[in-house]
Parts: C-alpha cells; structure tokens; sequence
C-alpha cells in the first residue's frame, strides 16, 4: 500500500487518468493564434512601413519628427537628416526619429501661416 497513490489508480482499476489528446491543445493553441493576430502582426506591419518610409527619405521631402517638428528635409545622410524648420534655421536628426511624411505643400502653407 502506497501513501502517495491510491490503490485503485495504482493497479489501473476502472478509474483510470485520462491523458489530454488534440482537444486538450486547441484552447492554448487558439489563444496563442489570437495574440499573434490581435498585437505581433499589425506591430511587425507598422515596423516594416516606417523602415520603408526612412530609406525614402529624399531632398525636399516634408516630415515631422518625433518631437513634433515640421520641417523640409534639406540633407540626407546615411544616419541623419538635416531638416530646415525656418528659412536658413536647419537641425539634424536621425533618420529614425522622422515619424511621418507630410503632404507636399504643409511646410509651406504652415511656415506662410507663421510669418503672418
């Protein structure tokens, strides 16, 4: 007689453990699918159009910055990007801190807006 398990169980009586089969992975499975879905895939999506977006920067492009600075691209290096947010006032900024690319004619129409 064993203390730890019981009789029945021992000699694989008519109350026998059943293992987990198919049924028992697919809720672990589905849960799994649906973090996948609902947070790693659209995450990877937004990275690969912001990688796209940084190494088309060109010369005369309009961005904002992740600071929130407007401005048009003057420069561009391999990792900075010189930006002119007033005339003849320029600044750099890495290349992955440029956040979105603005229709062309904002700068102007918001740099017009400034000087009024």
């Amino acid at each position: 007689m064993s203390f730890f398990i019981s009789d029945a169980l021992a000699e694989g009586g008519a109350v026998a453990a059943q293992q987990p089969g198919l049924e028992g992975m697919l809720f672990p499975l589905g849960v799994l699918v649906f973090f996948y879905m609902l947070f790693l895939r659209p995450q990877a999506k937004r990275a690969k159009e912001k990688k796209q977006m940084v190494e088309s920067l060109t010369k005369g492009t309009e961005v904002v910055t992740s600071g929130g600075i407007l401005g048009k691209i003057a420069d561009v290096d391999d990792n900075f990007v010189k930006i002119e947010i007033s005339d003849n006032i320029f600044i750099q900024v890495q290349r992955h801190n440029i956040e979105s690319m603005m229709p062309k004619g904002t700068y102007k129409a918001m740099h017009k807006k400034v000087a009024q």
